[in-house]
């Protein structure tokens, strides 16, 4: 959804805690999500903000791939490279993690706090 504000200026407005802050950008996990979806090795994905001690947060995907495709650096960076040419330079994921599954509510949508919440822990390991 998009806001005017009173000065005129427009806002993206989401879920506060699904908007991803990085490097001064706000950016909709959607749109990454969207982007990462026209690779052909991707069956699913699902984008969160990493905690990052320069930019704030990171963009980092959690992706399932399609069967017959294997995870490796090489396809995580035409993943990368694919979202950049569809979206801005500080819109693709920096990060790129190849899961089994995403966890899901039993209607089947993403649970984005679980990854989230994993991609927290993940930071604060990390140092």
């Amino acid at each position: 959804m998009v806001i005017r504000n009173e000065d005129g200026t427009f806002q993206f407005a989401g879920r506060d805690d699904d908007i991803i802050t990085t490097a001064g950008y706000r950016v909709g996990p959607t749109d990454v999500e969207n982007s990462v979806m026209t690779h052909p090795a991707v069956a699913e994905s699902a984008a969160v903000g990493q905690p990052d001690e320069i930019r704030g947060e990171v963009i980092k995907s959690y992706i399932v791939l399609r069967e017959g495709y294997e995870a490796s650096d090489e396809l995580a960076d035409e993943i990368k490279q694919r979202v950049r040419e569809r979206l801005s330079t500080h819109a693709f994921p920096r990060i790129i993690e190849f899961v089994d599954e995403l966890p899901k509510t039993p209607s089947g949508k993403i649970q984005r706090f679980k990854l989230r919440a994993q991609a927290i822990d993940e930071a604060k390991t990390a140092k």
